[in-house]
């Protein structure tokens, strides 16, 4: 059968006056056009609507996807910021954190020194009172020394011995007569 249809379609070909291949048909073109209404109508009714919806709803995707972006990236950037005002508050606190430490040191320091300043006082006082003491000591030695140092060479001279008692009482009597600055010479304070 396919043998018969092409040898029919052979003969048509070569009845078919040689027209070119834009020379205008009226059938073909009737046949073409009620295809096409056709196949416009079918599309309508089961193609275009669902592509259309598919097309929309991609639209809308996208759309939601730049404002989720947008939302995102306003996000980010309010996060920043607030880090940010995080860092320069924390670098803030650090710096009086710091500032704190050095007043601190700077008081303790000082409390140190004056401490020192006092304990140094005190040692130079209790150092002049021993001075002192040790000087009134050995002048007292030096007076005693020379009471006995006295009534032994008086004890010569006059040849007798008092008792001892009256003896100390007339030299002491007598150095305390004579005024201290010339009993006994300062030493060195």
């Amino acid at each position: 059968m396919h043998f018969f249809l092409l040898q029919e379609s052979v003969q048509h070909t070569a009845e078919a006056p040689s027209g070119g291949l834009l020379s205008p048909n009226g059938g073909v073109m009737v046949w073409t056009l009620v295809i096409f209404i056709v196949l416009l109508l079918v599309l309508s009714k089961y193609a275009f609507k669902p592509i259309t919806k598919a097309v929309e709803e991609r639209e809308k995707a996208l759309s939601d996807a730049i404002e989720a972006a947008q939302r995102d990236r306003d996000d980010a950037n309010r996060l920043l910021q607030d880090q940010r005002e995080q860092i320069a508050a924390a670098r803030d606190e650090a710096q009086k954190i710091i500032a704190d430490a050095r007043a601190a040191a700077e008081q303790v320091r000082g409390t140190i020194i004056e401490h020192a300043h006092g304990e140094t006082g005190e040692l130079l006082d209790r150092a002049r009172r021993e001075i002192v003491a040790e000087r009134d000591r050995a002048i007292a030695d030096l007076r005693l020394e020379a009471i006995d140092l006295a009534i032994a060479g008086a004890s010569r001279v006059i040849g007798k011995n008092m008792d001892d008692q009256s003896n100390r009482q007339l030299v002491e009597s007598f150095l305390a007569s004579i005024p201290s600055s010339t009993a006994a010479p300062r030493a060195g304070v």
